[in-house]
């Protein structure tokens, strides 16, 4: 489970890129956050996960405080940001390994699971070569093995998309789903209001940093008070 607890962050004095955000995100649940480029979205993310500190508020993660106990709460989550810059110079399989030792896996543990998701995400045939040769699917397939080698509780992804072919964009959604079936909360932002239409539990959507609605898509079309796609009435929200 996540809390997101009046949290605010301020890059220019007097200009908040976040304002005042205030958001839980249950277990079992496939949490979508949306908004225009711009709106928060990315520097949300980069609190929740220990990247920034945020100038007001906080972050629990399994009642874990981000900002009092940063170690312990990094633990508890897994992460995929919005760009693949990575140790350019290392191996695909030193990377997952380094990320293994972070997290302390043992070497049974860790064979299991690296071996499983490498086949889940077709990189089992490129994990022991030099990630600067790898292309940009690729690398985001890297970061989607190395946020679950250590079977996080909960899922924080950063347009997970963008780079996957069809077929892994597929294997990405299932793999959303079978987390949150398991009983675990994931958190992704995304700009393709028809995946997050598909898949979402509940959304957030977010402008100038404030938020302007959260909660399931039924409900959104009710404030609306029309049937319209999810594409349609988050741009009349944003538009508003």
């Amino acid at each position: 489970m996540i809390k997101i607890d009046n949290l605010s962050k301020s890059y220019v004095k007097g200009k908040k890129a976040v304002d005042n955000l205030s958001i839980e995100i249950n277990n079992k649940e496939i949490f979508g956050f949306l908004g225009p480029n711009g709106a928060g979205k990315t520097t949300t993310i980069k609190m929740m996960t220990g990247i920034l500190n945020p100038d007001e508020g906080d972050i629990l993660i399994d009642g874990s405080s981000i900002k009092k106990k940063p170690i312990e709460t990094k633990n508890k989550f897994g992460y995929v940001p919005d760009n693949s810059d990575i140790i350019w110079r290392l191996k695909g399989i030193e990377y997952l390994n380094f990320l293994a030792d972070i997290y302390k896996i043992d070497k049974k543990t860790r064979k299991e699971r690296l071996e499983r998701l490498c086949e889940t995400f077709e990189l089992k045939d490129a994990i022991h070569n030099y990630i600067n040769t790898y292309s940009r699917g690729m690398k985001q397939k890297l970061l989607l093995i190395g946020s679950l080698i250590h079977d996080p509780q909960n899922w924080i992804l950063d347009e997970p998309i963008v780079g996957l072919d069809p077929l892994m964009a597929h294997t990405l959604k299932d793999m959303m789903k079978e987390k949150a079936d398991e009983g675990k909360s994931v958190f992704f932002s995304t700009h393709i209001l028809e995946i997050a239409q598909q898949l979402c539990d509940r959304v957030g959507i977010i402008n100038k940093g404030k938020l302007l609605f959260v909660g399931t898509i039924s409900e959104l079309q009710t404030l609306k008070n029309q049937k319209g796609t999810l594409e349609e009435l988050f741009l009349e929200l944003v538009d508003e």
